[in-house]
C-alpha cells in the first residue's frame, strides 16, 4: 500500500482507506516502517509490506550474515512478536523454521508482517557469540538509535532486488545521519523520515544513526564527508574531531588519486559508556558510502583520534575493495545461505595494507613507524596457522578451523600485499605496485560489475607478469609460509632485534601486568609476551601473581599509585616484590635499574645499492 498515510506509522493501515494494488510483489516497492517514537520495553515496532503475492507460500527472512562481518550472527534471534496479516487485518498462521526464517502458508492473502526488534548492544555482556558492535543495533528511547538496518528490516523470498521505501517516525529532537536517499513524498509529515533504496542490499548497506545533532561536514576533493557523533556525556563533539579526520581523509584521497568510488561519505561514531548494557566490540564496519565506528567514550582525545585514523582509514579504503572490486558472491550476497569469496587476501588484506601504506606515503607517519607496524603484523601473524591456504580459509571462513583464523586477514593479509607490492615494483622497475593494480581493476570493473571468483588471479597475471602466477600459487592459494626477509631485502631492509626504552610496568599502552576480570584483587604478570629488563632482572615470570610490592598488598586499586610512582624511580631504587608462583611464594628483590625491552623490528641494510634504495623509495612513496 504505497500511500502517504503510511507516514503516520501505524499498524492500523486500514484507516487510510487504501487497498493493495493489483501489481505483483515483483513490481511493487516493499514498504517498511519503523516507530522510534513509541519504544516499548526497549523494542522498536516494524512493519514490512510488499505487493500482492502470487504463490501459496511466502518466506520472510532476517539476515543470518551480512557482508563485511564474515560471521554468523543470526539477527532473527532479536525479533519478537512476529505476526502476519491478511487484507482484512486478520492474523494469519505461520511457522518459524529457524532463527531467521518465517513461512506463511496462505501467501496469496498475505498483506504484511509486523514484529518488534530488540537491540544487540543490551546483550553483549550476556552472550558468548555476541554481534560485533559496529554491525549491531542500539535502542535508547529519545536519546539515540543505531540502525544497522539488517537488524530491523527483513525481506521476502524472491524480493531482494525490488525497491524499498523506508518510513521512520522519530522523536523531534533526534536527527538522522545516513547515506540513504530521501524519498520524494507528496505531503511530508513532521518528524517522519522517508528513505528509498533500489534493492535490499542498499537497505543494509546504509546504516542510520539517530541522535541529537552533533555533526560536521567537509569537502575532500569532490567527496562530501559528514562526521556524526553520539557522545553519551557530551564530552566529544564532531567539531573537536573534525580536523584530524579531514587531514587524514584528504591524505587518503590524494593517495587514491583517480579512484573515485563515491561522492558522499558518512562517518557514524558511537561512543560507548562501556556499561554492561552498552557496546563492547570496538572497531568499525564498512559500507559503500559510510562506516559505523564504535569506540569507548572514556578514551583520551589523542588515543581516540588515533583510533579513528586507524579504523576509519581502513573502512574508507573499502570503497576500493570489496565495494568497487568484488566477486559475484559479494555482488549478489545471500544473507541467509552465504557463499563466501576466496579473496579475503584482497578485501581485508589490501585494505589494511593501504591503511598503513598511505600514512607513510603522505607523511602522516615516518618510515620507522611504518616498519614497526609491519613487524607487529609479522609477530601477530605467528598466532595463526601460517600453512593454511588463504583462499581456502576465505571460502570457508564461517566454519572451523578457518573461522578462528579470520583475524589473520588483517595480519598476514597485510603482509601478502606488502610482498606482492614489492614483487610488482621489482618486476616493473618501480613503476607498478598494488595501488596501480587496484586502479586497473577498479577501471575494469566497478560497483555493479563483479568478477568471477575463480578467474581473478588469471586476470591479475594477464595485467601484470607471469611471475605473479607463481606468487599467488605459492603464498595465497598454496600453503608455503612467506619468507618476509626475502622480500624486504629486495628493498634494502632486514629484520633485527633492537633495545629500546620501556616503562617499568607499561610499554606505552601495553602493560606487562594484568588483572583477573573476576577478581580485582588478583594482579599478575602477563604470559606469552616479551618482558622488559626490569621484570627479567628481578626474576619475574609470566603467570606470577603479585602479592605485594615493598610490603604494600597489591590489588587493582593499590597498583595504580605504584605505577604512577614508578615514573619517578631512578636506577638505584630498591624494590621487593612478593609473588605467588604455582603453590609457592617467591620473594624477588633488587634494584629497579633502567628498564629496556628487546624489540624485533625492520631496519635498513647498510650500504644498500642505489638501485635497491630507489626501489624502496618507489615502494614507500610511489603511486
Amino acid at each position: 500500500m504505497k500511500k502517504i498515510c503510511l507516514l503516520a506509522f501505524t499498524v492500523l493501515l486500514a484507516s487510510c482507506g487504501a487497498t493493495k494494488t493489483a501489481l505483483t510483489a515483483e513490481k511493487t516497492p516493499v514498504l517498511a516502517t519503523l516507530d522510534l517514537k513509541n519504544v516499548i520495553d526497549d523494542k522498536v515496532a516494524v512493519t514490512v509490506d510488499a505487493g500482492a503475492f502470487t504463490t501459496d507460500e511466502v518466506s520472510f527472512f532476517i539476515p543470518k550474515t551480512v557482508p563485511g562481518t564474515y560471521s554468523t550472527d543470526n539477527y532473527g534471534q532479536y525479533i519478537e512478536g512476529f505476526k502476519a496479516f491478511d487484507y482484512d487485518g486478520k492474523e494469519m498462521a505461520f511457522s518459524k523454521t529457524d532463527d531467521n526464517t518465517w513461512k506463511i502458508s496462505d501467501g496469496k492473502n498475505l498483506d504484511k508482517v509486523t514484529y518488534y526488534v530488540n537491540d544487540t548492544y543490551d546483550t553483549e555482556g550476556e552472550v558468548k557469540d555476541k554481534v560485533f558492535s559496529p554491525s549491531g543495533t542500539n535502542i535508547i528511547a529519545n536519546k539515540t538509535f543505531m540502525l544497522n538496518l539488517h537488524g530491523f528490516v527483513g525481506y521476502f523470498g524472491g524480493l531482494k532486488e525490488v525497491p524499498y521505501e523506508i518510513t521512520i517516525s522519530r522523536p523531534e529532537t533526534l536527527k538522522a545521519t545516513t547515506s540513504l536517499e530521501p524519498a520524494v513524498v507528496d505531503a511530508p509529515v513532521a518528524n517522519v523520515d522517508v528513505f528509498s533504496a533500489n534493492r535490499y542490499f542498499e537497505v543494509i548497506d546504509n546504516p542510520i544513526l539517530y541522535a541529537k545533532p552533533n555533526t560536521e561536514t567537509f569537502e575532500i576533493n569532490g567527496i562530501t564527508v559528514t562526521l556524526s557523533v553520539y557522545s553519551p556525556t557530551g564530552i566529544y563533539s564532531a567539531l573537536s574531531l573534525k580536523n584530524r579526520m579531514e587531514k587524514m581523509m584528504a591524505a587518503q584521497k590524494t593517495f587514491l588519486g583517480d579512484i573515485d568510488g563515491t561522492k558522499i561519505y558518512n562517518i557514524l561514531l558511537y561512543l560507548s559508556t562501556m556499561e554492561p548494557d552498552d557496546a563492547s566490540g570496538f572497531g568499525a564496519l564498512e559500507h559503500h558510502t559510510s562506516t559505523v565506528v564504535v569506540l569507548p567514550e572514556a578514551m583520551p582525545k589523542e588515543r581516540l583520534e588515533q583510533a579513528m585514523v586507524d579504523v576509519v582509514s581502513h573502512e574508507f579504503f573499502h570503497i576500493v575493495t570489496p565495494l568497487t572490486v568484488h566477486s559475484i558472491e559479494v555482488q549478489y550476497f545471500d544473507f541467509n545461505d552465504p557463499k563466501m569469496s576466496k579473496h579475503l587476501w584482497m578485501y581485508e588484506g589490501t585494505t589494511e595494507y593501504f591503511a598503513n601504506l598511505f600514512q607513510v606515503q603522505q607523511g602522516l607517519i615516518d618510515e620507522a613507524e611504518f616498519y614497526q607496524r609491519l613487524m607487529d603484523k609479522v609477530n601477530n601473524a605467528k598466532s595463526y596457522d601460517d600453512e593454511m591456504s588463504f583462499t581456502e580459509m576465505s571460502e570457508n571462513i564461517l566454519v572451523e578451523p578457518y573461522k578462528k583464523n579470520y583475524a589473520n586477514v588483517y595480519e598476514k593479509g597485510t603482509l601478502i600485499n606488502m610482498a606482492l607490492d614489492i614483487r610488482l615494483r621489482e618486476l616493473s622497475n618501480g613503476e607498478k605496485g598494488v595501488l596501480w593494480l587496484m586502479k586497473e581493476l577498479s577501471a575494469k570493473y566497478g560497483n555493479d560489475v563483479p568478477f568471477e571468483d575463480d578467474k581473478l588471479f588469471d586476470e591479475i597475471v594477464e595485467m601484470t607478469y607471469p611471475e605473479i602466477r607463481n606468487f599467488f600459487d605459492t603464498y595465497v592459494i598454496g600453503t608455503t609460509p612467506i619468507n618476509y626477509n626475502e622480500f624486504l631485502l629486495k628493498v634494502g631492509l632486514k629484520t633485527d632485534v633492537v633495545e629500546q626504552a620501556s616503562g617499568y610496568f607499561l610499554d606505552g599502552d601495553n602493560p606487562y601486568i594484568d588483572v583477573d576480570p573476576s577478581d580485582e584483587d588478583v594482579v599478575f604478570v602477563r604470559e606469552g609476551i616479551e618482558l622488559n629488563s626490569f621484570l627479567k632482572g628481578l626474576g619475574a615470570q609470566g603467570g606470577d601473581v603479585i602479592k605485594s610490592i615493598n610490603d604494600t598488598p597489591i590489588t587493582l586499586e593499590s597498583i595504580r599509585p605504584i605505577i604512577g610512582q614508578s615514573f619517578g624511580w631512578t636506577a638505584e631504587t630498591d624494590i621487593k616484590m612478593m609473588v605467588t608462583r604455582g603453590e609457592e611464594d617467591v620473594v624477588l628483590e633488587g634494584k629497579v635499574g633502567t628498564p629496556t625491552l628487546n624489540v624485533e623490528t625492520i631496519t635498513p641494510v647498510e650500504n644498500a645499492s642505489t638501485e635497491v634504495v630507489e626501489l624502496r623509495e618507489s615502494w614507500l612513496k610511489g603511486e
